[in-house]
């Protein structure tokens, strides 16, 4: 059976028992804050085991893209190097929410191992959870699994929880033997064996609680089940193979790899692991990209990263000395296309971002072993023989410079790694790999969230009804102070207001929440803040200006409309910004992130180069072509699937219900969007950008602004350029400025032509203060008012001046002092100017440092420089 009909009988055996086959989830969890990847099946219904975000259905089967790298849940150290770990992986899954529980769960479980799949009844094994009696009773009364083939195991191996908070209960593992010959030989082997004898097919859970964040399980509204099986593994069992890398799933990426790095596979052990690693991890980046995920140096893009340059070093240990990487993505296509269209739909665009990503590390490999040069040099330059671990991080952590080709150099060159000081970094480091979410706003993990979610299951989401109305009246059904309810809000008092109905609409979707008014007869009420949880509560977040809110009180809401209409304007525009970008530099521009206030919007999108000005200039006039052409704004609610089939544009990173809404501008731009727009694009107003750049390797910004915004930038540049005309008492400055410019660089010229003359008649009388240390010359001078350039220039006079010797200079600044140290190249072999200025500068209060032959430092402490200048002589005697 090949991997693509594993997978299908999966999910027929499932639709045929009454379950709604769901299309695989995104890799990246939108709004969860205990996720850097969808790690399981059961991410994307997750509100449907809270209760607080049913879908359309109690059954449901999925076959999920999962990643378990960064964060607790990786396994990426031990890829390539076992038979069954990856970064990447599929995951088979059945669920009820509500529906049936153990029993049909067990009974579905073996009727489809057994029955559809076939696998020998004999050689398989079930775990239990130790006190969970009901789950035997279910195995032995209704499979014909034997008593003495079921172990109890403790909650480590057999109490199910995706993170530190969230659904979790008991489980059930299916095991299979695969016999003497695959395991550990020990005579303790037995189920729960690390080993790979006892493979773990498929865990069922038994989902009943919700652990909040003191840990307390709480019972789910209704008992659940989650269901997960490993495509990879399940399919190197039914292939009779003992390493998922052997199955056909990963032929055609293997058989790419060893073609194009001209390797064999299953000949060499350690190239094997490498071409297992490459495997993996082309799988993994290929799925990312084609999700959009950009490599960065944070969060998720910080794990791609890290993915890539793992890959791309192990192809240099295959001998492939240029990025190849890229050339491997057609291979994953071929292998799973025709289930993700999204990966041949995206390949031109994530070949390249990894051909760029590859170059990239090249390059930094170049630099980092540059850098490790220089960094050895300094070690045996100090007489010691290890490099910190500090220094061995920065190169890994800046340049990604591999910690093993660190230590393979030093021993090339006698010198040690300080391996401990480099674990101790990398720990400090863990948190790179790890998002910032908002709690609050994430709904769930805070004492907060779990107050929404029950809010949520007894009175229902928030009605938003700002689409049609700024104005509304409603009913408080919660209030809370500090994460607490309570029953009323003082004068005075910040809090947060739930509403049974709201026109205000809560920050989501980049845009931000509104403003606002929420009154009662005897109360008002300022709305500073709004947002929205993922399972569409409404949060006002209030201040009391006068009297006191009850809860269940009948109130008044009034959006602020300037603020709500700037709001539009910019998002509008964003639309447009996002059609022109596409239309003018191609259809690689995806959305990466976006911001939309009443003041400005700002659009991340992928690219590789700059705006250039004329480029730029066309994107403004296209844009402001169609606001002029006042097209037409609708929004209409769709079904998921014909909204993206009549060419609506989708965000991988946002979660989409069954219906959406549309926001098409006619002829020129089609979204899905919940956010607040304009009627027409003539609305807008003027469209400028004011800047364009980098934010991350591939990824750009625009901040741009619309309206009276616009106008009022325009006529804050009119009124410059009149005030530098003014000044200018001409009527012409932009011609008049290069004279202007020219005449001041002469006098700039003069200046400094004098100075270092007087700098040279000085010379003479500071030689004066020459003495001698240990038949050495020693000059330690101070003259203040210099800055670094004119200090340097200033000791290498002075150097110059004694032909031979040691020179200290010293100046005062702007309440900086600063030190020049210098030897002169016939003294290097027995002074260092690095050791002799440190501590002179530490003796300053300051810091100090540099070559043998030229040092610098400084201190802010002005009142110790003198002592620390005196103190240079006995300094220069013991320190060599």
């Amino acid at each position: 059976m090949k991997g693509k009909e594993i997978r299908e009988r999966f999910l027929e055996y499932f639709r045929q028992h009454g379950h709604e086959p769901v299309k695989s989830y995104s890799l990246i969890p939108k709004n969860d804050p205990s996720l850097l990847f969808t790690s399981a099946g059961m991410v994307q219904f997750k509100g449907a085991f809270l209760g607080t975000d049913m879908p359309g259905y109690s059954r449901a089967t999925s076959c999920q893209k999962c990643m378990r790298a960064g964060g607790k849940q990786s396994d990426i150290e031990n890829v390539g190097f076992t038979a069954r770990h990856h970064t990447f992986f599929e995951m088979l899954g059945n669920f009820s929410f509500g529906d049936y529980f153990k029993k049909d769960a067990i009974v579905f479980a073996w009727e489809l191992l057994t029955g559809w799949y076939k696998l020998p009844k004999d050689k398989l094994w079930v775990s239990v959870y130790e006190d969970d009696d009901e789950a035997i009773k279910l195995w032995t009364g209704h499979t014909e699994l034997k008593a003495d083939k079921i172990v109890r195991l403790g909650a480590k191996d057999n109490f199910w929880q995706m993170g530190d908070t969230g659904p979790c209960g008991p489980c059930s593992e299916i095991i299979i033997d695969q016999g003497e010959a695959v395991g550990c030989g020990r005579p303790e082997c037995a189920v729960g064996c690390d080993c790979d004898r006892y493979l773990e097919l498929w865990n069922l859970v038994f989902m009943q609680y919700d652990r909040a964040a003191d840990g307390t399980l709480n019972p789910l509204p209704k008992p659940s089940i989650d269901t997960g099986m490993g495509l990879e593994r399940i399919t190197s069992v039914l292939q009779k193979k003992l390493n998922n890398f052997d199955t056909d799933i990963f032929a055609p990426i293997i058989e790419a790899i060893t073609s194009k790095a001209h390797v064999s596979y299953g000949k060499d052990k350690n190239k094997d692991v490498s071409i297992r690693v490459i495997a993996d991890h082309i799988r993994a980046v290929t799925f990312l990209l084609s999700e959009g995920l950009m490599p960065s140096n944070d969060g998720r893009g910080y794990v791609a990263r890290r993915i890539i340059r793992r890959a791309s070093r192990h192809a240099r240990k295959l001998g492939v000395g240029k990025p190849f990487l890229h050339k491997l993505i057609r291979a994953v296509i071929e292998a799973a296309g025709d289930i993700y269209p999204e990966l041949p739909k995206e390949r031109e665009r994530s070949e390249e971002i990894l051909k760029f990503e590859e170059e990239r590390f090249f390059r930094t490999l170049d630099q980092g072993s540059e850098k490790l040069d220089e960094i050895i040099a300094g070690v045996k330059a100090a007489g010691e023989g290890v490099i910190s671990g500090g220094e061995a991080f920065r190169l890994y952590d800046t340049y990604g410079f591999p910690m093993d080709l660190t230590m393979e150099t030093a021993k090339e060159n006698g010198l040690k790694v300080d391996e401990e000081g480099f674990d101790e970094e990398m720990n400090k480091q863990r948190t790179r790999g790890k998002l910032s979410w908002n709690e609050e706003q994430a709904g769930g993990a805070s004492a907060a969230g779990a107050i929404y979610n029950e809010t949520v299951r007894e009175s229902g989401q928030t009605h938003f009804l700002g689409y049609d109305y700024l104005e509304t009246d409603s009913t408080a059904m919660l209030l809370l102070k500090d994460g607490e309810p309570v029953d009323i809000l003082h004068k005075g008092e910040d809090g947060e207001i739930i509403l049974d109905k709201s026109p205000f609409y809560g920050e989501s979707g980049g845009q931000a929440g509104d403003l606002g008014i929420i009154q009662t007869a005897k109360a008002v009420v300022e709305v500073r803040d709004t947002k929205k949880t993922p399972n569409k509560l409404i949060i006002h977040k209030v201040h009391v200006k006068s009297g006191a809110l009850k809860k269940s009180e009948r109130v008044s809401c009034k959006v602020d409309k300037r603020l709500r209409t700037a709001a539009a304007r910019n998002h509008t525009a964003t639309h447009l910004l996002h059609a022109a970008l596409r239309s003018l530099l191609g259809d690689h521009i995806k959305q990466a992130g976006s911001l939309v206030s009443a003041e400005r919007l700002r659009f991340d999108f992928t690219h590789f180069y700059p705006i250039a000005e004329e480029e730029r200039q066309r994107l403004e006039d296209m844009i402001n072509a169609k606001i002029m052409e006042d097209l037409p704004v609708t929004t209409r609610v769709m079904d998921i699937n014909e909204a993206i089939e009549s060419g609506a544009t989708a965000l991988f990173d946002e979660k989409y219900g069954a219906e959406v809404r549309v926001v098409e501008v006619e002829g020129f731009s089609k979204e899905l969007c919940g956010g607040t727009h304009c009627q027409a694009t003539g609305q807008i107003g003027p469209f400028m950008i004011l800047s364009e750049g980098s934010i991350a390797s591939g990824v750009r910004r625009i901040e741009a602004i619309t309206g009276t915004a616009s106008l009022a930038l325009t006529r804050n540049k009119i009124g410059e350029l009149k005030t530098v005309a003014e000044l200018l008492k001409t009527e012409a400055p932009l011609e008049k400025l290069p004279a202007v410019i020219k005449k001041l660089k002469e006098v700039e010229k003069e200046l400094q032509s004098m100075k270092q003359q007087n700098m040279g008649r000085d010379i003479s009388s500071f030689m004066e203060s020459v003495e001698e240390v240990d038949g050495v010359k020693v000059l330690v001078s101070r003259r203040d008012g210099l800055d670094q350039k004119d200090l340097r220039d200033f000791a290498d006079k002075l150097k110059d001046g004694i032909g031979t010797g040691i020179v200290i200079a010293a100046s005062e600044l702007d309440g900086q002092m600063s030190f020049i140290a210098m030897v002169t190249k016939d003294l290097t072999d027995k002074y260092h100017a690095g050791k002799i200025l440190k501590a002179a500068a530490e003796l300053a209060g300051g810091r100090g440092g540099g070559r043998p032959d030229m040092a610098q430092g400084g201190t802010k402490e002005i009142e110790k420089a003198e002592a620390a200048l005196a103190a240079i002589y006995d300094i220069i005697r013991t320190t060599k």
